[in-house]
């Protein structure tokens, strides 16, 4: 398989996604899993198998691109094969993902709610009494 991915040298906060070139991504024509620095392509192979509508030839090219990174950057993978890390993506993904994603909000609204002041004063410790 032809890899298409090549280094990049812009790093930094300053770089958004959309400043990066295609050929930066492990899934160039889906833009995702940038393989930027050794961590990333850490990253890349732990999450492979969530990334979703890949086909077969398409995640066999997102492996040479992992590949050739992780030989770029010195990273060892014990993988040979892209069938190694996984083919089918987490069920109910978008589910869960919503789910998340209602939490987060909730939480989000309940920390921003001023706090209420007790009632009642706190109890002090019980006193023990003899018999």
């Amino acid at each position: 398989m032809r890899t298409t991915w090549k280094p990049h040298e812009k790093h930094g906060r300053l770089t958004a996604q959309s400043d990066l070139p295609d050929s930066v991504y492990a899934f160039p024509k889906k833009r995702k899993e940038p393989l930027t620095d050794a961590r990333h392509v850490r990253n890349a192979v732990a999450r492979f198998d969530q990334v979703t509508g890949a086909s077969d030839a398409e995640r066999a090219q997102a492996f040479a691109n992992i590949k050739k990174a992780a030989h770029h950057y010195g990273v060892e993978l014990t993988e040979s094969s892209w069938h190694d890390l996984g083919k089918h993506p987490q069920k109910n993904r978008s589910a869960r993902a919503k789910r998340g994603t209602a939490t987060r909000k909730r939480r989000a609204s309940s920390r921003s709610k001023p706090r209420t002041t007790r009632s009642r004063p706190r109890s002090k410790a019980r006193r023990r009494t003899k018999k």
